[in-house]
């Protein structure tokens, strides 16, 4: 496929590479160490899109080279408007399971784009509802390893997925790249996945 950018995925994140690619472009990784601290009376809204933003722009200068185009993306889990990082430890899994057991929450993640003079950027939000979980099911879930770099402790393209009894919205946004969204924005820079 033809166009001006060397495009880049602004993410280590073994997820966002293997939904991006689903695109059938080209690109390489460039993740950049960015302070992910939330502000001080942050909307969660807000912090995605600023972390997502941040990702991008980090990246382009730190690549430094003219014909870059950067997508970079953050996904954070919400209930009752707070967000729920990635597990420090096991006490701190044990309690993010027993607030999300039995309920809905949303998982929502900002994308954005630029190529160091234009920016667009998207936030796709989904409900994820969770059955009633057992302490055995948490503890065997904690034991296979795979909540521990996963934002609100759970995967839903892994075992994670046995816990969520109903999802609305993006199958592709809880995994952390909306791709509908993200296909969109593209265009907008001249990269159509699915060119006429």
């Amino acid at each position: 496929m033809h166009h001006k950018y060397q495009l880049f995925l602004g993410s280590s994140s073994p997820r966002r590479k293997t939904l991006l690619a689903q695109l059938g472009l080209d690109f390489r990784i460039h993740a950049s160490s960015i302070n992910e601290r939330i502000l001080n009376g942050e909307k969660p809204m807000s912090y995605v899109k600023r972390m997502a933003a941040w990702k991008a722009l980090t990246a382009f200068k730190e690549i430094n080279e003219a014909d870059a185009l950067i997508i970079s993306a953050d996904t954070s889990v919400i209930i009752d408007n707070r967000i729920l990082g990635k597990p420090l430890d096991f006490e701190d899994f044990l309690q993010t399971m027993k607030i999300l057991a039995g309920r809905t929450h949303q998982v929502y993640t900002a994308v954005c784009i630029t190529d160091g003079k234009n920016k667009e950027d998207v936030v796709s939000i989904s409900d994820v509802s969770f059955k009633e979980l057992e302490l055995s099911e948490i503890k065997a879930y904690w034991d296979c390893g795979e909540p521990l770099d996963k934002a609100g402790g759970y995967g839903i393209q892994g075992l994670g997925s046995l816990f969520i009894s109903q999802i609305t919205g993006s199958y592709s946004g809880i995994m952390g790249l909306p791709l509908y969204e993200t296909a969109a924005m593209l265009k907008k820079f001249g990269i159509n996945p699915l060119p006429p």
